[in-house]
């Protein structure tokens, strides 16, 4: 794994990226995946983060062993997560002044636990972290500064997907297996993750906030449409799971739209962003369902902005786009 990312970062200049952040977010998602195998209880922590969203006790332990990982990364001058939403120094007493002007200078912003939901029966959830050029997140064009994204899955087996997209290099998505002994014990498992093109033989769909085609006629016909056509459902419950599967199969959409009763709750820094960027890595596309914008078309003007999602294969994005939209 070591040399692989090092083949593609090292020549652009990005040797903190290669031999600092990402082997630590690696060794972390490693970390991760035994506190969840350690947590025999998944319990209310009795706290909250500053969405309101009721916080679990594994939500805490991911949170911070990120955290701790993040402070050993000179480079990483600034990080902020869906449990804390406020860009602060990844490590007490770090500025930018600490950091030579040429040398690299990243802000990570992440949700450390994706899927609360859906943990205590078992089922897979993960972590989406998105790295970006510079120290901040907030009023930078996205599709330009978010140069990194990773997820980290935890089912039978701990995996990540990594997308990169450094200026002066091609874009590129691989998966990679995250080891228990550390970054010599990853290893890349798809070195070239991409969407298939057409013909499908099968064809996926996540339709997320279901209860929303109630409200949406434009969703009842979209979703009745799938069934009429015979596709396969998978639909887990969790972003992170839903989203792999498709780049898993090559094929599938993920939908969660947002209508006047059935507001937007997915965070654009900390979930939207990251995989939009994974998604667009691998050829696929990820759209805003009220507008029809690129995810990463428009820059954040605060941490805790929401929206919704539509994403995966280009033409099944197209085609769900033209279904939400149309009048």
């Amino acid at each position: 794994m070591a040399s692989h990312l090092k083949s593609m970062l090292l020549p652009n200049g990005r040797t903190e990226l290669c031999n600092s952040v990402l082997p630590a977010l690696l060794d972390c998602i490693s970390d991760i995946a035994k506190s969840l195998r350690e947590s025999q209880h998944v319990s209310q922590a009795g706290t909250t983060n500053a969405f309101g969203d009721s916080q679990l006790n594994v939500d805490i332990a991911a949170e911070n062993l990120i955290r701790t990982a993040l402070a050993k990364c000179p480079s990483v001058l600034t990080a902020s997560s869906e449990e804390e939403p406020v860009e602060r120094p990844a490590s007490d007493g770090r500025t930018v002044d600490d950091v030579s002007p040429t040398s690299e200078k990243y802000t990570v912003a992440f949700d450390p636990l994706d899927g609360s939901s859906i943990i205590a029966p078992n089922w897979t959830v993960g972590t989406i972290i998105g790295i970006w050029d510079g120290a901040s997140a907030i009023h930078q064009q996205p599709s330009e500064k978010q140069i990194g994204a990773v997820l980290g899955i935890y089912g039978p087996r701990t995996t990540a997907i990594i997308a990169l997209r450094v200026p002066g290099s091609e874009p590129c998505c691989l998966e990679i297996g995250v080891g228990g002994s550390g970054t010599q014990d990853h290893q890349v498992i798809r070195s070239n993750v991409q969407l298939a093109d057409p013909p499908f033989t099968t064809r996926y769909f996540a339709p997320a906030n279901l209860r929303a085609a109630a409200e949406s006629e434009n969703y009842m016909r979209l979703i009745t449409k799938y069934m009429e056509k015979k596709y396969t459902l998978r639909y887990s419950g969790g972003l992170v799971p839903d989203v792999v599967h498709a780049l898993v199969k090559g094929h599938g959409v993920y939908l969660s739209p947002v209508t006047g009763a059935s507001e937007a709750k997915l965070r654009r820094l900390y979930e939207l962003f990251p995989i939009a960027l994974i998604v667009e890595c691998a050829g696929g596309k990820a759209i805003d369902p009220v507008d029809g914008e690129d995810i990463l078309s428009r820059p954040l003007e605060n941490c805790d902005e929401t929206a919704g999602l539509v994403c995966g294969t280009a033409e099944e994005v197209d085609i769900a786009k033209s279904a939400l939209l149309h009048a």
